[in-house]
């Protein structure tokens, strides 16, 4: 029964008792009012058909819901999902017409299928490759974009941003209902973030719409959306160069689809006080996405806006979901006759308001107090996803690699350090903090590193080094313990550097190697007992040894 409560995540879920069901009912009823606009708001961003906003707010939802470890995240649309699925296919085909649909449906395909893979052989550990200095930027970038997309539907712009400023067009109605929205939007999130704010300016908008004739003058509008359950969506197969353009867009919004998750996930895991379940909700947000291609919409994600006010509004299982579903399934059947009068700058007024918090210029001010290599690699995702927009993910891997480079250069230049005894009985830097020697004709050190592949260079050049400029050394002290793993290049160097120290006749000391590295090396046959080879349990045992060294050997 375990094994099914693993596959079956829902298993588990508590019996829906009425007490309950009143608390998840709250949560569901504000988080699907919410996602109903946003969704109509996040298709237009995509380049969808607006009702498939709704549609992806459905099945998914329900689906990534039941198949995750995550119970309480809102899945369906997000901001950032779909700004890359706009610019991915972009080129491609026309925004909004049958074969952009198709192309955008093979991305969750894609990505849903690869996630589901990744779930089940747990290659959750793949999140790592994106440091948060490098989503950090990206995301702020992506906002950036947004905005700058979202603007000219807000203000009511009549012409192209180029034109903008030679010859101004503006449409004073449309620019009304835009910051009207806005500001409403924005001062709410701030003091009623639970109050269905949203929903009740399109609403609003709408009856504000008709009873103005907003679209009889020139006021762009929704328009007419599809009523009805969406029906099943096959695609038609691509062709290899069209699937080929595909594979980059599809591991990138994999990758920020789930970063998106993993930023709630974590969260909602915290305060459960559980372990969170990366490769479960890998699962469960790649078959969403797979039900969301088959319903003709778009990839989902987990918004942190809508998961945030479900934990807000009490939502404590599941259940929350299944009736947030409920209520977006009755909005489709009986509501989408209102949202055909909504303007369409409130849409652009409902995706602003909730990009605006992703801009935090004053994360970068803190990272660069920390890390100014990190900062760089910030700096430069930054500047490489506006730089390649539409083609955002090249920001991405930019990125990635440059977190990787820092990375493997760090390992392959560990920190090696001289050590002295400090006046507070630790180990320190000698050499920073002006120590002296622990003994007479000995060089003692450390690494803080594995003595692996990486590393094994850099210290054998250490050692070698300090001996040729100091020829009256007798005694070389590997202090071990930081040391986690060696491998065979490490043990290969280990016995290479052990030999060289016997034929000089120096005296090889190691303190506190760890139960892991000392048996892989009595393996390898290079800790035999020797009158040149001293081991000591601990660091204090080790400086009580060297101490009482001869001062002349």
């Amino acid at each position: 029964m375990s094994r099914l409560q693993r596959l079956l995540p829902f298993l588990n879920w508590p019996q829906p008792r009425p007490k309950l069901l009143r608390g998840e009912a709250l949560a569901g009823l504000s988080v699907g009012l919410m996602v109903i606009p946003q969704g109509v708001a996040y298709a237009a961003l995509a380049g969808m058909p607006l009702v498939t906003g709704i549609y992806a707010a459905m099945l998914p939802a329900l689906v990534a819901v039941l198949f995750s470890a995550s119970t309480r995240l809102s899945v369906g649309p997000t901001a950032l999902t779909c700004l890359l699925i706009g610019t991915s296919l972009t080129g491609l085909a026309e925004p909004g017409s049958a074969h952009w649909v198709e192309l955008a449906v093979w991305l969750a395909l894609l990505s849903g299928v690869l996630q589901v893979g990744l779930g089940f052989m747990r290659f959750g550990w793949l999140l790592n490759l994106v440091s948060a200095p490098v989503l950090m930027a990206f995301t702020q970038a992506a906002a950036l974009l947004i905005i700058s997309s979202q603007l000219p539907q807000l203000l009511g712009f009549k012409v192209a941003w180029g034109q903008m400023w030679m010859q101004p067009q503006w449409h004073i109605p449309s620019v009304l209902f835009g910051l009207a929205s806005l500001i409403l939007l924005t001062l709410a999130r701030r003091w009623k973030p639970a109050f269905p704010t949203v929903l009740l300016v399109v609403l609003a908008s709408a009856a504000l719409s008709v009873w103005t004739g907003f679209e009889a003058s020139g006021g762009a509008v929704v328009g007419v959306l599809p009523e009805g359950l969406p029906s099943l969506f096959v695609p038609g197969l691509p062709d290899w160069h069209t699937l080929s353009q595909l594979v980059l867009p599809t591991l990138v919004i994999t990758l920020v689809s789930f970063l998106e998750t993993a930023s709630s996930a974590k969260v909602d895991s915290e305060r459960a006080g559980q372990r969170w379940d990366q490769d479960q909700d890998l699962i469960g947000q790649g078959l969403g996405k797979i039900l969301s291609g088959l319903s003709g919409a778009f990839p989902t994600s987990s918004s942190f806006s809508r998961s945030a006010l479900n934990l807000y509004a009490g939502a404590r299982t599941g259940w929350a979901t299944v009736v947030s579903v409920m209520v977006v399934l009755l909005a489709l059947l009986l509501f989408t006759p209102v949202l055909r009068h909504v303007p369409q700058a409130v849409l652009a007024a409902i995706v602003l308001a909730a990009v605006a918090g992703l801009l935090k210029p004053g994360e970068f001010k803190r990272l660069w107090r920390i890390s100014r290599v990190e900062a760089s690699t910030a700096g430069v995702t930054i500047a490489i996803t506006l730089l390649a927009a539409p083609r955002l993910y090249w920001g991405v891997l930019a990125g990635v690699l440059m977190g990787l480079s820092y990375f493997l250069y760090q390992r392959l230049h560990p920190r090696i350090i001289e050590v002295g005894l400090h006046a507070d009985g630790s180990l320190r830097d000698r050499h920073l903090w002006h120590l002296p020697a622990l003994a007479p004709h000995l060089y003692a050190l450390r690494m803080d590193a594995e003595l692996d592949f990486s590393s094994a260079n850099s210290f054998e050049r250490a050692i070698v080094e300090h001996l040729s400029t100091h020829p009256d050394i007798k005694h070389v002290c590997l202090f071990a313990q930081p040391i986690n793993r060696v491998d065979a290049t490490g043990v290969e160097t280990f016995s290479q550097l052990h030999s060289t120290l016997t034929q000089h006749n120096i005296t090889l000391h190691i303190s506190g190697i760890k139960l892991p590295v000392e048996k892989i090396l009595r393996q390898a046959g290079e800790l035999k007992d020797s009158n040149r080879l001293k081991m000591y349990r601990t660091d204090a045992e080790a400086i009580i040894a060297l101490e009482s060294l001869p001062k002349q050997d």
